[in-house]
């Protein structure tokens, strides 16, 4: 069976996170997966993501991304678009970017850039 092209990994990806389909997400991930946060938190290994995933779709659950714009060099794609959603009946949308690195039909890097004070604001005025 040949490796899907980067390209083709991402589109799965990005489908998978806005169906809210960890198990999909989960067959995407390299072993080594590596997440990086906006504010440059670091999530090692699928496995850690896969509950990290659950854990903000529970938080989130109508998250959403929409990338418009993909730069691709290799085996890594920079993405620009937007992400939404409501976190305790609030509605949030803020500009954002991303990193993909794929290799051998693996997401091996998830990297977010956006600034996220709309989110923290609500979080903050959680009780």
């Amino acid at each position: 069976m040949a490796t899907m092209s980067p390209n083709e990994v991402f589109k799965q990806w990005v489908a998978a996170i806005n169906a809210h389909d960890v198990a999909a997400m989960s067959g995407l991930m390299a072993a080594d997966h590596v997440f990086v946060d906006a504010l440059g938190n670091r999530v090692e290994g699928a496995r850690s993501m896969e509950v990290g995933w659950r854990g903000y779709f529970t938080m989130c659950p109508d998250y959403w991304i929409r990338v418009d714009h993909v730069m691709a060099d290799g085996d890594t794609l920079l993405c620009a678009g937007e992400a939404g959603g409501t976190i305790d009946g609030e509605l949030w949308r803020i500009p954002a970017a991303w990193k993909a690195v794929i290799r051998d039909g693996s997401v091996v890097e998830w990297r977010v850039f956006a600034d996220n004070k709309p989110v923290y604001e609500i979080l903050g005025r959680r009780r």
